[in-house]
């Protein structure tokens, strides 16, 4: 399986298509989104093709090849625009025998590290991408595709074969790393 994960899409229609571009064209089977979807949220200015209802009618075109889960901006009136569930705070998903924990990153981080059994905690949140291994878990921060934070470049990641892999929103690969 290949899933692509993004996270802090924010509203920007443009940004969106760019990630469903490389989906497409790197033939992925899943699309994770880690909150932050349709709002951009009171702290950011506006984005570039700032189109909520659009990425909402562009989602639902496959929800079947959807997981996501709620970010501090999420709220319940955006379930109601989308044709796939958004209201959790994180979901567990596995390939191969390794386990991604997937969360937005405002109650689950690096810093507040989820209880159980996993291989890599996924999250977004900061905006600021990472990839490192530590105690024996990988953990990943997909950066924002919209408002990248820190002087980086918008980010998302793909997993694939046991290994996470960070790129930019032109397709650029920036780390890889196996769990």
């Amino acid at each position: 399986m290949k899933y692509l994960i993004v996270s802090d899409i924010h509203g920007s229609l443009p940004r969106l298509e760019k990630v469903l571009d490389f989906y497409k064209q790197e033939q992925c089977n899943l699309l994770c989104i880690l909150g932050d979807i349709l709002n951009y949220g009171p702290r950011n200015g506006l984005p570039e093709g700032l189109d909520p209802k659009g990425i909402a009618e562009r989602l639902n075109q496959f929800p079947d090849t959807i997981v996501a889960v709620r970010g501090n901006c999420d709220a319940e009136v955006d379930q109601m625009l989308l044709n796939f569930p958004i209201l959790s705070d994180y979901t567990l998903i596995t390939d191969n025998g390794k386990s991604l924990f997937l969360t937005h990153g405002h109650i689950y981080n690096e810093d507040n590290l989820p209880k159980g059994k996993y291989d890599a905690l996924i999250y977004g949140h900061t905006h600021l991408w990472k990839l490192e291994k530590r105690n024996g878990k990988v953990i990943c921060n997909t950066g924002s595709i919209t408002f990248p934070k820190g002087g980086n470049v918008p980010t998302f990641v793909v997993y694939e074969n046991g290994t996470l892999s960070v790129y930019q929103l032109n397709g650029t690969l920036l780390k890889s790393i196996n769990l």
